[in-house]
């Protein structure tokens, strides 16, 4: 919620059962931030966690398409909601609240009260993770989300043009601005791979979110190939992970899972005090 001038922003309360609330940004859209937030929960879920997803992307709420769901969640009495449990994974997303083709028009304080809502009435229970899928931008959404709860860590979604990482640059001092731990960025389509001869295929540039990782200090998390594939499999509602391990086209993103986990220790060791442990 907007603050008046001199206020003093709400504290952050935690999220009770919640081990880490990672949130995934990027600096604008079109990078495919959705999709590796997708995975990435999935992921987590199919390496032994207890995860779940929370969609705030609430201008283009697409993880219900790209879990291949359209069902409600059901409310549990007064204020309380159940979120859906889709491949392991408890989900809540407005797209699941508002489903079909028809716009919801958001201002400041709507944002700052579904937000709040999502966290604090939704029965997300024990989870090692919980995965929040931000709007592109460093706007209201992220603000709210960051003086709701405190966020354990922030992943910021690059490709490596340079007009993609001009706006990652500016998510990375967000984050920092408000205080939130950075695990890392990672480098979506970040090559192709030509299907007839095998040759790699810089569509994009590559190594431009890398390089940037390395200017601004922060960890680079891998990169994820341009494949048609992926983009097919979240399209019919079947994610890439959903193959497992062995699969070429779920390799890279299952890589960029363990770095994450690698990277939340790493972050909670450091800061103990902020983290809630749960049985």
């Amino acid at each position: 919620m907007p603050q008046r001038p001199g206020s003093i922003p709400p504290t952050p309360q935690p999220l009770p059962g919640v081990g880490a609330i990672v949130a995934v940004g990027s600096g604008k859209g079109g990078v495919g931030k959705t999709t590796l937030a997708v995975n990435l929960a999935l992921a987590l879920a199919k390496l032994g966690h207890r995860t779940g997803l929370l969609d705030a992307d609430v201008y283009g709420p697409n993880v219900p398409l790209m879990l291949g769901t359209s069902a409600q969640p059901r409310a549990l009495g007064e204020n309380r909601i159940e979120p859906l449990t889709v491949h392991g994974v408890k989900v809540i997303s407005v797209g699941l609240l508002n489903p079909g083709d028809k716009p919801l028009i958001w201002r400041g304080p709507m944002l700052h009260s579904i937000i709040r809502q999502f966290l604090g009435s939704v029965e997300w229970g024990l989870l090692d993770y919980l995965i929040v899928d931000l709007p592109p931008g460093t706007g209201d959404v992220a603000l709210s989300l960051i003086q709701t709860v405190p966020l354990t860590a922030a992943i910021v979604v690059s490709t490596p043009s340079d007009v993609s990482l001009q706006d990652a640059r500016k998510a990375i001092e967000m984050f920092r601005q408000m205080k939130v731990d950075i695990a890392g960025m990672v480098e979506n389509m970040s090559y192709f791979v030509c299907p007839h001869c095998q040759h790699e295929i810089d569509i994009f540039s590559r190594g431009g979110a890398e390089k940037t990782a390395r200017e601004f200090g922060v960890e680079f998390l891998g990169s994820i190939q341009l494949d048609p594939e992926i983009r097919k499999s979240g399209d019919e509602g079947k994610p890439a992970v959903l193959e497992g391990e062995e699969s070429p086209h779920a390799k890279a993103l299952f890589e960029f899972a363990r770095q994450v986990m690698s990277r939340v220790e790493e972050i909670k060791a450091q800061a103990p005090e902020s983290v809630i442990q749960i049985q």
